[in-house]
């Protein structure tokens, strides 16, 4: 826990937070005191409840809209939130999508989708928000959500495993550039997560393949989050913390 009093509570912004791991995040992120900037793209309802979760806890949360692929939107609406709210201490890269399908068979568009969001939401997010948090010189933290499939690959995931490779160098030069102002870049690389993108895939046959025999849990990832943004891990930058029950 890395309770804040309310004078000196911090602010987060996490990106796919509407839903599994991102919302996860985002209430296990309120309950150690911050206060939390809920972005989604399109599931106004389910946004809508992790607010209403996250104000239970008796910490404040923003509700923001924008669709991370789109440069403008998401500068416009950031800068607009930071301006409401005041600039953020720390910021999650979660939001992502996947179009999974053999290499032979990808279309340019399932190529450039999950390239475009993935890994150009990486900068259509934090171009606007770093300036700020270095002129604010309060230190901060930045965590990007990278995957299994972007440290060794996967089948029928190469745009997928692109774009979270890239965001794994992204993120480590970025921490180069920021470490002199206190602000930490690190990456969490989740293994296989029990979430929607997961209800479909046969559970029996992966429990083999993972030397824990068993499926992580989005609260697992959270808690690694949840430690990333604490005091404790102010010496901790430019590294990719691996939650994949030893598949890696």
């Amino acid at each position: 826990m890395n309770n804040h009093p309310q004078e000196s509570r911090k602010r987060v912004l996490v990106t796919g937070s509407s839903k599994g791991i991102g919302k996860t995040v985002a209430i296990t992120l309120a309950k150690s005191g911050f206060d939390i900037a809920v972005h989604y793209r399109s599931d106004e309802t389910q946004a809508l409840d992790t607010v209403e979760q996250i104000e239970a806890l008796g910490v404040e949360a923003s509700l923001v809209q924008f669709d991370i692929s789109d440069r403008e939107a998401t500068r416009a609406i950031i800068e607009q939130d930071m301006q409401t709210h005041g600039v953020y201490y720390g910021v999650i890269c979660n939001a992502g999508i996947t179009r999974d399908t053999a290499f032979p068979a990808m279309t340019g568009e399932e190529w450039d989708s999950v390239i475009g969001t993935n890994l150009d939401g990486f900068y259509n997010v934090l171009r606007p928000i770093v300036m700020p948090m270095v002129q604010a010189k309060k230190g901060g933290r930045i965590v990007t959500m990278s995957s299994l499939s972007g440290e060794i690959g996967n089948r029928g995931q190469v745009n997928y495993s692109a774009a979270k490779a890239g965001l794994i160098g992204a993120s480590k030069a970025l921490s180069l550039e920021l470490a002199k102002r206190k602000i930490t870049v690190n990456c969490v690389a989740p293994g296989l997560i029990e979430s929607d993108m997961t209800s479909e895939l046969d559970h029996k046959d992966i429990k083999k393949m993972i030397p824990l025999r068993r499926m992580g849990k989005p609260e697992e990832v959270a808690a690694t989050v949840d430690f990333l943004m604490s005091d404790g891990a102010a010496y901790i930058t430019r590294q990719v913390i691996s939650v994949n029950g030893g598949l890696a």
